[in-house]
């Protein structure tokens, strides 16, 4: 079965974006870009970047589909590009666009996990979940694997990685990667599934 990946860059204290949406923040190092977001995971860079490092011509090694939430592929339409990730089968989640701007991008306006349940059933590689933190928590239950990216920033507010109600998910860490400019790589894995939880629950510590 396929595994459904939330790939994120996130400040120190948990916010992926500014309380507008910009993510243009975060500090890339030179090991970092060259190393990490170019040299592993290439699939995870829009189609126009990866033709500026010349690595469009790669295999994609992770992932052969993406899914995005609507205000994530907005940001790709306001810069003019209306299939940011050619490279990969794009779905975007929206309820307002009824016809896509692209052929290439196909839009799920149903159940969202259901349709990642269908996606997981799939021969081929993983899907990779970009965003955002709406979209991400109507998901938390479909999520198999996390790779944040948490960069040596705090920005006090923002967009956080989840939008979502107190529900308790356990994960394993799988991997940590350091680069040179403060940059942590953290890889974790879903152990199991939520547990129910409520605030009524006695406090202990």
């Amino acid at each position: 079965m396929r595994k459904l990946t939330y790939y994120v860059g996130m400040s120190i204290d948990g916010f992926i974006a500014a309380p507008g949406g910009a993510f243009d923040f975060y500090p890339i190092g030179e090991s970092f870009l060259k190393d990490f977001l170019v040299g592993e995971y290439p699939d995870c860079l829009p189609t126009h970047l990866r033709r500026h490092f010349g690595v469009d011509e790669l295999e994609n090694r992770h992932f052969d589909t993406m899914l995005q939430g609507r205000a994530t592929y907005d940001a790709a339409l306001e810069a003019g590009i209306t299939s940011p990730y050619k490279h990969l089968r794009q779905y975007v989640v929206s309820r307002s666009i009824a016809t896509p701007p692209d052929p290439d991008v196909e839009i799920v306006s149903g159940d969202v996990a259901a349709k990642v349940r269908e996606l997981k059933q799939e021969d081929g590689l993983g899907v990779y979940l970009a965003g955002g933190a709406n979209l991400a928590a109507q998901l938390l239950e479909e999520i198999d694997e996390l790779v944040l990216k948490v960069y040596p920033i705090v920005t006090g507010s923002g967009v956080p990685v989840f939008s979502a109600e107190f529900r308790v998910f356990d994960f394993a860490l799988e991997s940590t990667r350091t680069f040179d400019n403060g940059t942590i790589v953290l890889t974790y894995s879903k152990k199991r599934q939520a547990q129910g939880c409520s605030g009524d629950r006695a406090r202990t510590g």
